[in-house]
């Protein structure tokens, strides 16, 4: 028997074509906007590096040019405390005059906004966060260009995004894609960058943000070839240990950072507690962070700036035991005084440099030299301290070159990751998000919506009325205490003619309906949802938001006909399903 034509009705579903993915022509749109986005955030990490050398030489030698200079050389001690104090009041006037959205690393403010700011970053943000940094950098502040940069970068991505009215997803694809290219573009590490932008910033895996993402990232670095030369940031004549001894060394120098990044975490926010006790205005904290930094700098010169240059020693084994022992104690100390002080600048270089330093200080007594173990000590730092332990590899091996110390940097990251996720509740960089009420879960998963059909949660041959029913026995059904709120009218053969409902009937019965009537004709213009087996529940969840209906009817798309029904409770079964799987023994 043939199934009678379904009412017309708006809110009938395609049968579904069930992909992989959901990418559709709008990726090639975002891919194309990407181009124009990593160029823009290559230009602004090379802005921000001519910002931070013009600042470096107005501060410390008084001319206006744009060379690499070193700080603090010849400087008398006077000097030496003043300047990051100076550079640090100017930062906390901007802040409270400029942009408060300035203050910090950089990295936690581009999360929130991608999370909670619908993407959205203001054209003062991208003039004066690289400004602002550059000032705290190029005075002596003990911070690196990256977490400023991915500001910056994702400030162009989400302005452009924002010039076009794109949607707030699609602002998040070209914020993060010019944050990574930003991030390419000061260190060299594409592969890294695309990663961190997975691991940190995304917050999703899919095709329509993730090969935008790699097309900025890769235009950054052939533009960064064009200015800073081709080759790694830091390269180095290293020889990798190998065999079962150096991997496991490996993992155990990682325990040691993932409890040293755990520590740093807490030392900082603890300091940042400690300063907003303090009865002053927070726009003159930075000026109490710059003299802690000054006067560390009078203990050791090295701990003044991003300290690039203390890398590169770390990894040519030029330090001795002491003066890595005092590198890495004072500007622990200087950086976490100065970061919790709230002025402007990233944590990633000051992270790579004490990482390195314990590194190199267990190099000492380990096989290959302090290089080598400063180099896998920089990948377990970034783990730990990031939660981004795909990152932390790859990056310290981009940065030197040496890729055949992937499986050393891997065992490194994966023992301070472990060691992190299971002893600090949140990273370093989420924990300033979370003390503004916002819990972020950095984990990712399939969403159980996403992963199930229809057919998995309905159920299946549910009761359902007669078409030819009379009004008068539909309202007796109910009055007399029928088990649902709702049932499927359906024709002789099956076919969905509409849904009835207690409000329906009790509707009936004060409007003074004909009781003499046949359902089919009260209902013959009604319109109502349906959906197949073989819809997603994600979009049943839609559909129920859409029309308000708290019960679907399931039909088969081969005859019509009535083989389920779906309501909200029914939703919850996926999830339950997955949580299961996950606590329940086998």
């Amino acid at each position: 028997m043939s199934v009678a034509p379904l009412p017309p009705s708006h809110f009938a579903p395609d049968l579904p074509s069930l992909r992989d993915h959901t990418a559709d022509h709008r990726m090639v749109v975002l891919a194309l906007a990407a181009l124009v986005v990593g160029a823009g955030g290559a230009v602004g990490a090379w802005v921000l590096l001519r910002l931070i050398a013009l600042a470096t030489n107005l501060f410390w030698y008084g001319r206006l040019s744009v060379d690499a200079v070193p700080m603090a050389a010849g400087s008398n001690p006077a000097m030496i405390v003043l300047m990051p104090v100076l550079g640090s009041v100017i930062v906390g006037l901007m802040a409270r005059y400029g942009s408060e959205k300035i203050r910090g690393h950089g990295i936690p403010e581009a999360i929130e906004t991608i999370l909670y700011g619908e993407s959205r970053l203001s054209l003062k943000v991208a003039i004066l966060k690289p400004l602002s940094s550059a000032i705290s950098i190029g005075s002596g502040g003990p911070f690196g260009a990256e977490g400023p940069i991915i500001m910056t970068g994702g400030a162009i991505g989400s302005l452009f995004a924002q010039r076009f009215h794109l949607s707030a997803a699609e602002r998040k694809t070209l914020l993060v894609s010019g944050a990574a290219a930003g991030m390419t573009a000061i260190f060299g590490t594409p592969l890294a960058a695309v990663l961190l932008a997975v691991e940190v910033l995304l917050f999703e895996w899919k095709p329509r943000s993730f090969v935008p993402v790699v097309l900025a990232c890769l235009v950054a670095h052939v533009l960064r070839g064009g200015w800073l030369g081709a080759g790694p940031m830091f390269p180095a004549n290293l020889t990798m240990p190998a065999g079962f001894w150096a991997l496991a060394a490996a993992l155990g120098l990682g325990l040691l950072q993932g409890a040293m990044a755990g520590l740093l975490s807490s030392a900082l926010y603890r300091v940042e507690d400690g300063f907003h006790r303090l009865p002053v205005h927070w726009m003159w904290w930075p000026a109490i962070g710059g003299l802690v930094v000054g006067l560390g700098a009078l203990i050791d010169p090295h701990v003044l700036g991003a300290g690039y240059a203390n890398i590169q020693a770390l990894l040519d084994g030029a330090m001795g035991a002491r003066a890595i022992a005092l590198l890495l104690a004072v500007k622990a100390t200087v950086w976490l005084v100065a970061l919790g002080s709230g002025t402007s600048g990233g944590v990633l270089a000051p992270l790579l440099m004490l990482g390195g330093a314990l590194g190199a200080l267990a190099g000492l007594w380990l096989p290959g030299g302090e290089g080598v173990w400063a180099m896998i000590g920089m990948a377990g730092i970034m783990s730990g301290a990031m939660r981004a332990p795909l990152t932390g590899a790859l990056f310290a091996a981009e940065l030197t070159g040496h890729f055949e110390a992937l499986p050393l940097t891997l065992a490194c990251a994966i023992g301070a990751y472990g060691v992190s996720v299971l002893v600090m509740r949140r990273s370093i960089l989420t924990e300033k998000i979370a003390r503004r009420g916002r819990h972020i879960r950095q984990e990712y998963s399939v969403d159980p919506l996403e992963m199930f059909q229809v057919e998995r949660i309905m159920t299946p041959a549910p009761q359902t009325m007669a078409d030819t029913m009379l009004v008068s026995d539909a309202m007796a059904f109910f009055a007399d205490g029928a088990w649902h709120r709702s049932y499927p009218v359906v024709n002789a053969a099956g076919g969905l003619v509409g849904m009835v409902s207690r409000g329906d009937a009790l509707h009936w019965r004060g409007g003074g309906m004909e009781p003499g009537l046949c359902l089919r004709d009260v209902l013959s213009d009604v319109s109502e949802p349906y959906v197949w087996p073989q819809t997603p529940i994600g979009a049943l969840a839609d559909l129920i938001l859409e029309t308000g209906k708290g019960r679907i009817p399931v039909l088969s798309p081969s005859d019509g006909r009535v083989v389920g029904m779906v309501t909200r409770h029914d939703l919850l079964k996926a999830r339950q399903a997955v949580r299961a799987d996950e606590r329940l023994p086998a």
